[in-house]
C-alpha cells in the first residue's frame, strides 16, 4: 500500500478553482443540490448493479446522509453507493470528463455568475464545493475493492490520495467550512435546501434519522396507479396553497423522440383579479428529478402563466441558465409539447365539464386572450377556448364562437360584435335594433380588450369579426326571423317623406366638421339616429379608454345616421316645408347627435346640452294652454 501522493489538477481545473474561489455567488446553495445529486447517482448505479448481479446485493438501504458538525465547521454529504478507487478519483476529481471540457472552457466569459451558471452542465459540479470550503476531503471506497482512499485539496491547485481504512462501499464528501458559510450545518437551513432542490430524489436523503425528501414523485409513476388525493397533495406542495383544489390537472408522459415526465395544474383562483399584481410563472424545471429552475418562464408563454406544474427530463443538463435554455433543442421541443398538451386539455374541459370550464374563463380568459396577439401559431386554437357575452346567451351565460357560428345563418359573412360598459347599456344601443329584427347573434363585450383581441384576430372560420357601429356592416339578405315577419307593416314599407333631403342638410349645417357625414340609416328600425364607425376604427369604448390614459389622444368623428321612418324624423320633415323652422331643425340635429353620443357613453358638451334642453323645454311650454278645460 503506497503513502499519500501528490498530483496537480488539470489545467482546466484550476482556471475553474480560480473562478470559484474568487466568486461571491450569492446562491451557495448549489453546492448541496450538486452534491446531493452526484450521491444519488452513484446509489443509482448501485442499484442497477444489483440488480443485474445477486452477489452484490445485500440488505442495506440505498441513501443520503448529511453529517453537520457545528463545532468542526464542517459538513459531510454520504452516500452507500458504487464508491470509487484511486485511478477513480483522480479521473472524477482531477479532471475534467474529455466530452466536455473543450465545450465548458469555450463557455467561460470572465464573468463569475455567468460562468457558475454552468456548474452542472459539463460534469464540474463537484467543484462547487469550494463556493463553500476552503478544505474538500473525499472518503470513497469501491464496490470493488476492500481498500479505501482519502482525496483531500484545499482548491489552491494541488491534490493529494492515500489510503484510508475502515471505510464503507461509498463516498463521504467533507466540506470544512469557510467562516462566512457555517450557516451550512444547521438542521433548518440544510432541511431548506434539500427540500428546494432535492426532494424528489428517488433516495432517501437523511440527517440525524429524520428524512427530508418525503414528496413522492408521482408524474413518473403511472397514471392508473394515481388517486384524485395523490395530484392534489402534489399540488398543494407545489403551490403551497395547503387548502385548495386545482381545477383540472394533466399529466404528460413522452418517451420518444426524448424523454420527460410533466404534471400541469389550473388553479381554482386567478390572484391578478384580486389585485395583486402580475402573477409569475409556477413551473419547476427538472433534470433527473433534481430542481434546475423554480419559476422557469420559458416553459410556458406568457398567456399560459397561470399553469402550475413541475417538468423533469433526463435529456437536458442538470445546471442551465435561461439563455443556454432557449438554445437548447430539447427544451424548446418539451416547450412545443407542452403548449399544445395544454390547449388540448382546456377543449377536453370544455367538452366534458362545462361548469368548470366557465369557472376558468371568469378567472383566466383575460391571460388566456393574451395568446391572440403573441401566439400567431396557436392563435385559431386559443380563440377556439375564448368564450363572450351575447345577444342570445342567458344572463350570465357566455358562448364559443364556433356555438355562434353554429347559430347564424348559412349566408351569414360576419361575426358580430358590440363593446359597451355593461350589457344592458348595450341592450338601449340604435345599432342593435336591425340585428333583433333579423334574428342575428351579437356578441357583447364589456371589456374593451376583447375588442382589441377580435381585431388583432380579424377572421374566425372565414368569418370576418366586425363591429355592429361599422359603416359598411354586411347582413345576411334573408334569415329565419325575416321568413316570420314577411308582413311588414305599412309604416316600415313607407318612403322617406319628401323633406327628409333638407332635413340631412340642415342636420349637416348644425354639426359640420364634428361628424364625419350626416346620411339615411338603413339599419334603424325605431330610432331615430345612431352614430357609426366611419372607418372601422376603435369603438367609442376603447376610444375612451385612450382617452384616459393618454393625454392628448383626439376621439375620431363618426358619421350620424337617420332614420326617415321614426315618427320624430318624419314630423321633422314636415316641419321642414317651412324655413322659419330651419333654426329648430338645426338644434334637433344637435340634440340627436348628443343623445346618440350620450348613448354610445361618450359626453357632449354639457353647457351647450344643457342650454338646448332647456330651450326645447320652453317652447314646449310656450304651446301649452294654462287653461283648463
Amino acid at each position: 500500500m503506497s503513502d499519500k501522493q501528490q498530483f496537480t489538477f488539470q489545467t482546466e481545473i484550476k482556471q475553474l478553482l480560480q473562478i470559484l474561489s474568487r466568486s461571491l455567488y450569492q446562491n451557495r446553495e448549489i453546492t448541496i443540490r450538486e452534491l446531493v445529486s452526484n450521491a444519488s447517482d452513484a446509489l443509482n448505479k448501485m442499484r442497477h448493479l444489483q440488480l443485474t448481479d445477486e452477489k452484490l446485493r445485500d440488505e442495506t438501504p440505498l441513501e443520503i446522509t448529511l453529517e453537520p458538525d457545528n463545532d468542526a465547521k464542517t459538513l459531510a454529504i454520504r452516500d452507500n453507493g458504487i464508491g470509487m478507487t484511486r485511478d477513480e478519483l483522480i479521473e472524477n476529481l482531477g479532471t475534467i470528463a474529455h466530452s466536455g471540457s473543450l465545450a465548458f472552457l469555450n463557455r467561460l466569459t470572465g464573468d463569475a455568475q455567468k460562468d457558475l451558471s454552468l456548474i452542472g452542465q459539463f460534469g464540474v459540479g463537484f467543484y462547487s464545493s469550494f463556493m463553500l470550503a476552503d478544505k474538500v476531503e473525499v472518503l470513497s471506497r469501491s464496490y470493488t475493492e476492500e481498500t479505501g482512499w482519502r482525496w483531500e485539496s484545499d482548491g489552491s491547485g494541488e491534490y493529494t490520495i492515500e489510503p484510508a481504512d475502515g471505510l464503507e462501499r461509498g463516498t463521504q464528501v467533507r466540506l470544512h467550512l469557510k467562516d462566512d458559510c457555517t450557516e451550512f450545518t444547521g438542521k433548518e437551513r440544510l432541511r431548506y435546501v434539500v427540500r428546494r432542490y432535492s426532494t424528489f430524489v428517488p433516495h432517501p436523503i437523511r440527517l440525524d434519522g429524520e428524512q427530508f425528501n418525503e414528496q413522492r414523485p408521482i408524474w413518473v409513476e403511472p397514471k392508473t396507479s394515481l388517486t384524485e388525493d395523490d395530484y392534489t397533495g402534489f399540488y398543494q406542495h407545489l403551490t403551497h396553497r395547503t387548502d385548495e383544489k386545482p381545477l383540472w390537472h394533466l399529466h404528460v408522459a413522452a418517451d420518444s423522440p426524448f424523454q420527460f415526465h410533466a404534471i400541469l395544474y389550473c388553479p381554482a383562483g386567478n390572484f391578478e383579479r384580486l389585485g395583486f399584481g402580475r402573477i409569475e410563472h409556477g413551473m419547476h424545471l427538472c433534470a433527473k428529478r433534481i430542481l434546475v429552475q423554480d419559476d422557469c418562464r420559458d416553459l410556458l408563454p406568457d398567456y399560459l402563466r397561470f399553469v402550475y406544474g413541475l417538468v423533469d427530463s433526463a435529456d437536458l443538463p442538470l445546471n442551465v441558465g435561461r439563455e443556454s435554455l432557449q438554445d437548447n433543442t430539447v427544451f424548446r421541443r418539451i416547450r412545443k409539447v407542452l403548449v399544445k398538451r395544454v390547449l388540448d386539455q382546456l377543449d377536453k374541459v370544455a367538452d366534458q365539464e362545462a361548469e368548470t370550464y366557465e369557472k376558468f374563463i371568469r378567472e383566466f380568459g383575460v391571460i388566456l386572450r393574451e395568446g391572440i396577439a403573441t401566439d400567431f401559431e396557436h392563435r385559431d386554437h386559443v380563440a377556439k377556448l375564448l368564450r363572450f357575452r351575447s345577444t342570445k346567451t342567458d344572463p350570465g351565460k357566455l358562448t364559443s364562437l364556433d356555438a355562434y357560428l353554429d347559430r347564424a345563418p348559412d349566408d351569414q359573412k360576419q361575426i358580430y360584435f358590440l363593446t359597451g360598459p355593461d350589457a344592458a347599456a348595450m341592450q338601449q344601443n340604435p345599432n342593435l335594433e336591425i340585428f333583433r329584427k333579423k334574428d342575428l347573434e351579437v356578441l357583447l363585450l364589456t371589456d374593451p380588450v376583447d375588442e382589441i383581441v377580435l381585431s388583432t384576430l380579424g377572421k374566425y372560420s372565414d368569418k370576418e369579426l366586425t363591429s355592429i357601429d361599422a359603416a359598411d356592416i354586411d347582413l345576411p339578405e334573408t334569415t329565419a326571423k325575416d321568413a316570420e315577419k314577411s308582413e311588414e307593416t305599412d309604416d316600415a314599407k313607407r318612403e322617406p317623406e319628401s323633406g327628409f333631403g333638407k332635413v340631412l342638410v340642415l342636420f349637416k349645417e348644425a354639426l359640420g366638421d364634428r361628424v364625419v357625414d350626416v346620411k339615411e340609416s338603413k339599419r334603424l328600425t325605431d330610432s331615430p339616429a345612431c352614430l357609426v364607425n366611419a372607418d372601422r376604427g376603435m369603438s367609442a369604448q376603447l376610444e375612451k379608454v385612450m382617452q384616459m390614459s393618454q393625454e392628448g389622444f383626439q376621439m375620431s368623428k363618426r358619421i350620424l345616421e337617420i332614420n326617415p321612418r321614426a315618427p320624430l324624423i318624419r314630423r321633422l320633415c314636415q316641419l321642414s316645408a317651412n324655413s322659419d323652422h330651419d333654426e329648430f331643425l338645426r338644434n334637433c340635429g344637435r340634440q340627436l347627435f348628443s343623445n346618440a353620443m350620450l348613448l354610445d357613453g361618450l359626453a357632449d358638451d354639457p353647457r351647450d346640452l344643457v342650454t338646448r334642453t332647456q330651450q326645447f323645454m320652453a317652447e314646449l311650454a310656450e304651446t301649452r294652454s294654462p287653461i283648463v278645460t
